[in-house]
């Protein structure tokens, strides 16, 4: 995993792509044996995946709110 810091990688096609990459990320981690440098590159990655997954979970809220005529209503299960 070690790259640049001056190369970003791309955006991930999806949300359930970016999910997909930051769980790995996350598990390659926590297993503690990565190398300092590729951690630090692992964790902006994971960083950067996070933003997105934020990014994309408000575009479906705002789209959401529009469909329900401005307001958020509580999700409940059918």
């Amino acid at each position: 995993m070690a790259r640049s810091a001056a190369k970003p990688l791309p955006e991930p096609a999806s949300y359930e792509q970016a999910l997909a990459e930051l769980d790995r990320l996350v598990a390659q981690m926590e297993d503690g044996q990565m190398p300092l440098d590729q951690l630090l590159d692992a964790y902006r990655r994971a960083s950067e995946l996070l933003q997105f997954c934020r990014s994309r979970l408000q575009a479906v809220e705002e789209q959401v709110k529009v469909l329900d005529e401005g307001v958020l209503k509580p999700w409940v299960a059918p």
